[in-house]
C-alpha cells in the first residue's frame, strides 16, 4: 500500500480518488440508515471543523471527544488530526454514575476544549461533570461547508501525537497512551496484512468509538483500506444483538469484530425466527479480542450460526492493547482458530504441558502470532530474562506500533514502555504488557491472565477468570461474565478467596441465598481445591467494569473492603 505521513494525507487522497464512495453509515436502533458520509463529505466536514478549532486552539492542545453514538465523533477525530490538536476520546458518562474516570483523565491531559454533538452540548450535567477552568465547549455537526485553503494547514509529522488513548484501568488508574501518527500508520498496516483486507472489505461495528477496538480496528482500519464502515450504537447491540448479524448480512460485510462477551450474547439471544433471511457467508473475519477469549464461546457461536452460513474459518482470536496502538497478535484470513489442551496443575506452576487426565485438562485459545515487523517475547517478570517456549511469563512487545510515552507519566513510560530484556545487547525497548502468557513452537501466542489479578493461595497460582467461570457454571441464576474473584489477606496474613457475583434480575427474589453460596463453595472447592471464604451476591449492573467490559477486579476488591457492595443474601453467611 502507498505510504503516507499521516491519516490527514490519506484523507485528502481518499477524497480525491473515492469522492462519492460511502465511508461511514450510522444505523438507527432499528437498523435504518440514519446518517451517511462519503469520503469527500468526511474530508470537507473535518476541514470545516479544523478551521473552527484553529480559531480557539493551538497545535498540541488537547481536545476531549465526548460523543453519543453517531458520525459526529468521526468528524471530530479527523478534524483534530487536521488541526494538529491532540484528540482524547472519552466515554459519555452515565447521568447517575459516580464511578467514571473522567476526572482523572482531565487532570492528566488538561484539555483546552471539549467537543460533543449539538444535541448534547446543552446537557447541563455533562458540562458539570467535565467542569474545568477555561474549558471551552464546541458543538460538532456533519456540516460539509468548504473550509479554508489547505496551504494554511500544515500536515502533521509522523512523530507528532495523533491522540491520547487512555487505558481501561482494569488494574490501575487510567494512563494516557500517546499514540503518534507513525504508531497509528504502522499498526493500521500491520492489521491490513494480518486481516487481508481491501477496499471491498466492508465493516460492521457496534463497539464504542472511544474504545480502541471500535476506533482503530474498525473505524480507522476500514478508512485506511478505503472500505465502507457501518456503525451502530453499543446499546442497540446489547438490546438486540442479532441486529448486528442482520447488518453483516445486509451489507455483505467481510469484517466484524467484538469482545468475547458479544459472541456469547448473540448465542444466548438466538431466535430462529429473528434470523430469517440472514446470510453470514460474506463474513471472513470474526475477530474476537479486548478480553479473554474462550474456546467454548467460539464453539457455541460456530454451532449456532453455521446454519446461517457462518464459516468456522472466519473465527479470528486476537490480542492487543492501547500501548501497542491496538493489535499485537492475530492469525490470517481463512485460517480459523487454534486451541490447545493444557494441564491445569502445570499452568499453576507457569508451564504449558499436556494434561494428566480429563480432570486436569483446560482448553486455551491461541491469539495468533506477532504481526509483520513486530517481535513478541515471553519474559520472567522478576528477572527480565527471556523464557523458552511453553513457559508462562509476561508478554513483552517490540515494534513501530508501540507508543513512545504515557502522557506526563515519565516513570510509567520508563518502566512500562522502555523495558530491556536481560542479556539482550541490541538496545531494543520493549512494552511490558502486564499480561501472562506463553508462546508455542510455532510462535502462537496464548494469554493466560493478568499479573496483578493472579490469585496466589498457599503458593499455588489461580487465574481469576477460571474461578469466575466455575462460579457462573454453578447455577443459571448467576450472570455470565459478571463476577469477580480476588484474594485478600485475613487477620493472620494468609490469602483468602473472595467471590463477588451478580444474580440475574429475574432470579434474585427466587433464590435461597444460603443454598446458592453453598453451591458456589462446593463448585469452587471441587474444581480448584480452594475455599471461597467470602461470597457476595449482588444486583445486575453493579459489578465495576471498564468501558470495554473487562472486570475491574482491583476496584471490586476495594469496594468489597469498604463494604460498598449490597449483598442480596447478607443473612446467609
Amino acid at each position: 500500500m502507498e505510504t503516507f505521513s499521516s491519516l490527514v494525507a490519506l484523507l485528502a487522497k481518499r477524497a480525491e480518488t473515492q469522492p462519492d464512495a460511502r465511508a461511514y453509515i450510522f444505523l438507527s436502533d432499528r437498523g435504518a440508515e440514519e446518517a451517511i458520509l462519503t469520503f469527500r463529505e468526511l474530508h470537507d466536514a473535518a476541514r470545516a471543523l479544523a478551521a473552527r478549532l484553529g480559531e480557539v486552539t493551538r497545535p498540541g492542545d488537547r481536545a476531549m471527544l465526548v460523543f453519543p453514538p453517531g458520525l459526529e465523533f468521526v468528524v471530530a477525530f479527523f478534524g483534530c488530526l487536521i488541526a494538529r490538536v491532540i484528540a482524547v476520546p472519552m466515554m459519555m458518562p452515565r447521568r447517575q454514575s459516580a464511578r467514571d474516570s473522567s476526572a482523572a483523565i482531565m487532570a492528566n491531559c488538561e484539555p483546552a476544549i471539549a467537543l460533543t454533538s449539538s444535541a448534547f452540548a446543552i446537557r447541563g450535567d455533562l458540562q458539570e461533570r467535565f467542569s474545568r477552568e477555561g474549558l471551552q465547549w464546541l458543538a460538532v455537526d456533519l456540516d460539509t461547508t468548504p473550509a479554508q485553503p489547505a496551504a494554511d494547514l500544515p500536515l502533521p509529522a509522523r512523530e507528532d501525537i495523533a491522540f491520547l488513548q487512555y487505558t481501561s484501568g482494569s488494574t490501575s488508574e487510567p494512563k494516557g497512551v500517546a499514540v503518534s501518527h507513525g504508531n497509528l500508520l504502522a499498526n493500521l498496516e500491520m492489521i491490513r496484512i494480518s486481516l487481508g483486507n481491501t477496499e471491498r472489505s466492508t465493516y460492521v461495528n457496534w463497539v464504542p468509538l472511544y474504545h480502541d477496538m471500535g476506533l482503530i480496528l474498525n473505524t480507522l482500519e476500514a478508512f485506511y483500506v478505503g472500505a465502507l464502515c457501518v456503525l451502530m450504537a453499543p446499546n442497540a447491540f446489547t438490546q438486540r444483538p442479532l441486529n448486528w448479524l442482520r447488518a453483516i448480512s445486509d451489507y455483505r460485510a467481510e469484517v466484524a469484530c467484538c469482545p468475547n462477551f458479544g459472541y456469547d450474547l448473540c448465542v444466548s439471544r438466538y431466535r430462529a425466527e429473528q434470523m430469517q433471511g440472514v446470510d453470514l457467508s460474506s463474513w471472513k473475519i470474526a475477530l474476537n479480542g479486548a478480553e479473554p477469549v474462550h474456546a467454548e464461546t467460539i464453539k457455541q457461536f460456530i454451532e449456532t450460526f453455521a446454519a446461517h452460513g457462518f464459516d468456522p474459518r472466519a473465527a479470528f482470536p486476537a490480542y492487543g492493547m492501547a500501548e501497542a496502538t491496538l493489535l499485537i497478535s492475530g492469525g490470517s484470513r481463512g485460517a480459523g482458530h487454534v486451541t490447545r489442551d493444557v494441564s491445569r496443575a502445570a499452568l499453576q506452576a507457569h508451564r504449558a504441558e499436556a494434561p494428566a487426565d480429563a480432570a486436569d485438562s483446560q482448553t486455551l485459545v491461541g491469539c495468533g502470532r506477532a504481526l509483520e515487523g513486530e517481535r513478541i517475547a515471553i519474559v520472567d517478570p522478576d528477572t527480565c530474562a527471556r523464557l523458552p517456549v511453553d513457559q508462562v511469563g509476561e508478554v513483552w512487545v517490540n515494534g513501530a506500533n508501540v507508543a513512545g510515552a504515557y502522557w506526563k507519566n515519565p516513570e510509567a513510560t520508563r518502566t512500562g514502555l522502555h523495558a530491556r530484556i536481560a542479556g539482550d545487547d541490541d538496545g531494543a525497548s520493549w512494552l511490558r504488557t502486564g499480561d501472562l502468557g506463553f508462546l508455542d513452537r510455532t510462535g502462537e501466542v496464548f494469554i493466560t491472565g493478568r499479573i496483578k489479578d493472579l490469585i496466589i493461595v498457599r503458593g499455588i497460582n489461580h487465574y481469576p477468570q477460571d474461578l469466575e467461570r466455575t462460579v457462573q457454571a454453578a447455577h443459571a441464576a448467576l450472570r455470565a461474565n459478571c463476577g469477580a474473584a480476588f484474594s485478600v489477606s485475613d487477620e493472620h496474613g494468609d490469602e483468602t478467596l473472595v467471590v463477588v457475583q451478580e444474580v440475574e434480575r429475574t432470579e434474585r427474589n427466587r433464590i435461597d441465598g444460603a443454598e446458592m453460596k453453598g453451591l458456589i463453595r462446593e463448585h469452587v472447592t471441587d474444581q480448584h481445591e480452594l475455599f471461597a471464604r467470602h461470597i457476595v451476591l449482588i444486583r445486575p449492573g453493579t459489578l465495576p467494569k471498564t468501558t470495554s467490559g473487562k472486570i475491574q477486579r482491583s476496584l471490586a476488591r476495594r469496594l468489597w473492603s469498604e463494604g460498598r457492595f449490597e449483598d442480596l443474601a447478607a443473612d446467609a453467611d
